[in-house]
């Protein structure tokens, strides 16, 4: 995830530049990736099977994990302005490309600070106060990530997708 991220940060700083840059459809397909994976498959997940316990065993993180299920919803919003920002660049070129690159910009600060929350706050009170049993419902639920449309693993499809995303962006200059 913090690859496409930067991927995409790059992806707007080479728009910006006048710098070769893959075709746009390479953002739309890291916008994809974000909205799939960690908005429909892993935050969910997080929020029934992580942040649930803990707030079962204390109270001591009840701020903090609603500030990240907020931040959750915040997210799709986010990227769905990002999309929206994307198609005013592709009718109106550089007029708008400062819009895109600012909520590029900002929208990787917040996965930033969203991800650092969740590794300094809640995984050290997760390890200290959840149960071997909650641990393994933790890893069947995170290692399941299926379709249940096609039976097809969602997971292998989105990293195909995530490969292909990493292939084509630029890797930056020195």
């Amino acid at each position: 995830m913090s690859t496409v991220v930067e991927g995409m940060r790059r992806f707007v700083g080479l728009l910006a530049a006048g710098a070769p840059a893959p075709g746009l459809m390479v953002l739309r397909a890291m916008l994809f990736y974000i909205r799939e994976y960690p908005q429909q498959v892993h935050h969910p997940k997080e929020d029934r099977y992580l942040f649930t316990p803990l707030r079962d065993r204390t109270d001591e993180f009840d701020h903090v994990l609603t500030e990240l299920e907020f931040q959750h919803a915040q997210g799709d919003v986010r990227l769905r302005n990002i999309e929206h920002a994307l198609t005013r660049y592709e009718l109106k070129r550089a007029p708008a490309l400062r819009e895109l690159r600012a909520m590029v910009d900002a929208y990787a600060e917040f996965y930033a600070d969203h991800r650092c929350m969740e590794e300094t706050l809640i995984l050290p009170a997760a390890r200290r106060l959840l149960t071997e049993e909650n641990w393994v419902e933790i890893d069947a639920a995170f290692g399941a990530n299926r379709d249940p449309f096609d039976g097809v693993k969602l997971e292998d499809d989105l990293g195909k997708l995530f490969s292909m995303i990493v292939k084509t962006i630029p890797e930056t200059e020195s």
